[in-house]
């Protein structure tokens, strides 16, 4: 068996021809961010932006040619920005202003992210049942899984299949618990490694907030990839966000990643709409003794000492989890439990805080 190595991806992609050059995509220069690991194959088709609606069937056609390599286990490709001739250079602009752009998402009235500076706070769960909370009190909402690598919507919100598209360009959002909902997990296996270097990741993340019929949207939840990284900056840099919310258990470990998480936000001019502490207390099912198993209160001092509000405490318990892995938030099948009730207290001031006046403009980013 021939051996698997980068040239044999590339020379299977010489069979892929532009469909309006008449070249192979390798010899036009449009392969990029080539990754092999372990038969897991990723990389980048670099495409002008007008052109990037209409070259979905190149895109297939690209990964059905490197699926058919002898060795290659999984294909993953996108779609990434390219502009064929530079522009001109720009006169220097001070700092804080933001060069004019197209909105990535006109329909949507306030965009909140929801994140935290490391993973397994249960942020993604959060994040879904704040959602539904919006939704329960009658505003139309939609939720965006920016986790590339590690999508879980579909999971959570239990669904299953892949996204519509009527005219080969758009997709149309799934729908669930009257959520429109999308996430990368829609697109590729769920046992599928996403192992893209930045730029794609940057690329499929614009192409999910751009190429989705959002519609007219009162807020948009965003769940946040754990920590304060490219997709973040990206996020801060795209779109207007009207706030973010952190997510924190109360442990000193936790709470030294959501400072910096809320920093980030901060540096970027991005406001930080409060503190929610997650797996704050657990209540036995049995005996209803209270304990604090990860401690307690951390996140509520933490929020105190960096002046932003802190807006409230949720359990560690077996329903919420349940319903995270079984695809049943537990604010949708609960509505009347006191989980939901927690849940939909700190939605409320969420909504407060981000509708009492108008969307600040995206920031310029500048990293010192």
């Amino acid at each position: 068996m021939p051996q698997l190595n980068e040239a044999a991806i590339l020379e299977a992609l010489k069979s892929v021809r532009d469909p309006d050059r008449g070249e192979d995509i390798v010899s036009l220069g449009m392969v990029s961010g080539l990754i092999l690991k372990q038969g897991n194959v990723g990389f980048s088709i670099e495409v002008a932006p007008e052109r990037g609606p209409a070259l979905e069937p190149l895109r297939k056609e690209a990964e059905r040619a490197v699926a058919a390599v002898p060795g290659v286990l999984s294909v993953s490709a996108v779609l990434t920005a390219h502009s064929e001739q530079a522009p001109p250079p720009e006169a220097p602009r001070p700092a804080g202003r933001q060069a004019p752009q197209q909105p990535l998402m006109p329909g949507v009235n306030r965009i909140v992210a929801v994140a935290s500076g490391k993973g397994g706070v249960g942020k993604s769960t959060t994040a879904v049942n704040l959602a539904l909370s919006l939704s329960a009190a009658g505003h139309s909402v939609g939720i965006l899984d920016a986790d590339i690598y590690g999508p879980s919507l579909p999971l959570m919100l239990g669904i299953t299949g892949r996204p519509t598209s009527p005219d080969g360009k758009v997709l149309d959002p799934m729908l669930a618990w009257g959520l429109k909902a999308m996430s990368i997990g829609f697109l590729i296996p769920a046992d599928s490694p996403t192992i893209w270097r930045g730029p794609m990741v940057m690329g499929a993340l614009e192409q999910l907030m751009r190429d989705v019929a959002w519609g007219e949207l009162d807020i948009l939840v965003v769940d946040m990839p754990p920590g304060t990284g490219d997709v973040q900056l990206t996020m801060a840099q795209r779109v207007p966000l009207a706030g973010a919310v952190i997510v924190s258990t109360p442990q000193d470990l936790a709470l030294i990643d959501a400072r910096k998480g809320l920093n980030m936000f901060r540096k970027v001019d991005i406001p930080v709409l409060g503190v929610i502490e997650n797996m704050s207390y657990f209540i036995c099912p049995h005996c209803g003794g209270r304990s604090d198993v990860f401690t307690h209160g951390g996140a509520r001092r933490a929020a105190e000492a960096m002046e932003v509000d802190f807006l409230g405490e949720l359990p560690l318990d077996m329903a919420i989890r349940e319903g995270a892995d079984g695809g049943r938030p537990i604010v949708a099948t609960d509505p009347q439990g006191m989980h939901a009730d927690a849940y939909r207290a700190i939605a409320d001031a969420v909504w407060a805080k981000v509708s009492g006046g108008a969307v600040k403009p995206a920031p310029s980013i500048v990293i010192q």
